[in-house]
């Protein structure tokens, strides 16, 4: 084979470019090697996923995990009938904890196991990739270097490249949904049962791993429905979704004794983002209010009546949080990188080196976000790229609803990277082009021109909030300020 044809040739390209995203987030994990885990999301996926090859199945606080946590957390187990081996749980959806238990199985549980974990991980973080590449590719067909680019923004990206070193359900979430879409649009075009009956079954997998999704795949139902006018295949896709979501449900209904969906975890999060101290966000202390109940029906109960409580008390406020909300959820990646340096993961690193790791881990987002807004602007409206509108909908808006972090959007890089990539590609006369082409265009541009205004706007104010916290931050104690989550 022509090595010099390979290097250059079309076909190659995915393989090509996974291989460069493979061996970047192979550099993290290489130097991690024996890096445990710090935080509660990772040390819960690491439990139950322990207890299912421990054959105890899914069971969270064995009583060696309630050791290992006791003088943090003072849990309450009088309202479950304790068993040493853990307590049956719904509150996590399944598949990121069993994804973990089969590279436990294979690999063991020893103290390796996070380094192992990772590398199994960096495969499928590469893999996000080429599956931008063919997304890319299938929205918008007539520009390969559109296509190329918006690949080559996800191999470097920063906090993908890194993601690999967490135990965290986005590991998986990520590649589920690129896939799920990437199968639809191919549907689209070949017109056969088997896509679709591959898309819902990505879809589902989706939803067990991140039950947020379930929006989504209705939108996705919608979407045959409408778009493509195929209504048995819809109906094809709704079915498969729900072959994949509905066993585990019934596994969580029949534990609680009451309706539940793939996870138990909704008052919580409901706690959480109406709760009156808060802004809408994941916070410490109200985050450990209702953690210390074992009973996941309970603790959603509760949950779910407070938060009916706190809107009652102050239904102007709803409103507000969700901007707060908004906010948060395109915020400024830093909150990783403020909680590890703050708690001495790393040991002091002075001003300027840290100022550059920040513009590194922080201006990624910043310049791919706002020129998403125009290459959205630069976007014809046809029944692929409305898919692409339904999942920017259909992800974002239940987070505005309940809760929004920093890290949810990281979902829509990829997505965000080919709107990107078409207005680099496209060039600012195709901006001016579309201004002049009609008044439709010209409404189109100056959505994307307010777009812009708010992200920077919102940045702007998030840097203004804590301009005292990072003013310490950088300062020599920084690295000791041990910052909340």
């Amino acid at each position: 084979m022509d090595l010099r044809h390979w290097f250059t040739s079309k076909k190659s390209f995915p393989l090509r470019i996974f291989l460069v995203a493979l061996v970047l987030r192979l550099v993290p994990v290489g130097l991690a090697i024996n890096l445990g885990i710090g935080l509660d999301d990772m040390f819960q996926y690491d439990m139950l996923a322990r207890s299912i090859v421990a054959g105890d199945g899914f069971r969270w606080y064995a009583q060696e995990d309630l050791d290992l946590v006791e003088g943090y957390v003072e849990f309450d187990l009088s309202t479950v009938d304790y068993d040493p081996r853990g307590v049956p749980t719904s509150f996590r959806p399944p598949l990121y904890p069993t994804f973990l238990a089969l590279i436990y199985f294979v690999t063991g549980t020893g103290a390796k196991r996070f380094f192992i974990a990772r590398l199994v991980q960096t495969l499928v973080s590469a893999a996000l990739v080429p599956l931008t590449y063919g997304l890319a590719q299938c929205f918008f067909p007539a520009n390969e270097r559109t296509a190329r680019i918006a690949a080559w923004v996800i191999a470097v990206y920063p906090m993908l490249v890194l993601y690999p070193l967490s135990l965290a359900t986005e590991n998986l979430f990520f590649v589920l949904i690129l896939g799920a879409l990437l199968v639809l649009l191919k549907a689209a075009e070949k017109r056969t049962w088997k896509w679709f009956a591959l898309g819902g079954l990505l879809l589902g997998l989706a939803a067990l791993t991140r039950s947020v999704s379930l929006a989504l795949a209705g939108l996705a139902v919608l979407w045959v429905w409408f778009a493509l006018r195929e209504r048995k295949f819809a109906v094809l896709v709704f079915l498969m979704v729900t072959l994949v979501t509905l066993p585990w449900m019934v596994r969580n209904t029949l534990l609680h004794g009451r309706l539940t969906g793939v996870e138990s975890a909704l008052g919580y999060d409901l706690y959480l983002g109406y709760h009156p101290a808060g802004t809408g966000t994941f916070q410490y202390p109200q985050s450990l209010d209702l953690i210390p109940m074992l009973d996941d029906g309970l603790r959603d109960e509760i949950g779910r009546a407070k938060t009916w409580e706190f809107i009652q008390a102050d239904p102007g406020r709803v409103p507000y949080l969700f901007v707060r909300r908004a906010g948060h959820f395109f915020g400024l990646e830093r909150r990783v990188w403020t909680y590890f340096y703050s708690n001495n993961f790393f040991g002091y690193i002075p001003a300027p080196q840290l100022l550059t790791i920040a513009a590194v881990l922080l201006l990624p987002f910043v310049v791919v976000s706002t020129s998403a807004c125009f290459g959205l602007a630069l976007t014809r409206w046809r029944t692929k790229t409305w898919l692409l509108a339904l999942f920017l909908v259909g992800y974002i808006t239940p987070h505005l609803l309940i809760i929004a972090e920093d890290r949810f959007h990281l979902t829509t890089v990829p997505f965000l990277a080919i709107l990107a990539a078409q207005f680099w590609t496209a060039g600012r006369a195709a901006v001016r082009q579309r201004w002049t082409g009609s008044p439709l265009g010209r409404l189109a541009v100056i959505l994307a021109l307010v777009g812009v205004v708010l992200l920077l706007s919102n940045w702007g104010l998030e840097l203004w909030r804590d301009a005292d916290k990072l003013a310490v931050l950088l300062g020599p104690d920084g690295n000791q300020m041990y910052l909340s989550y």
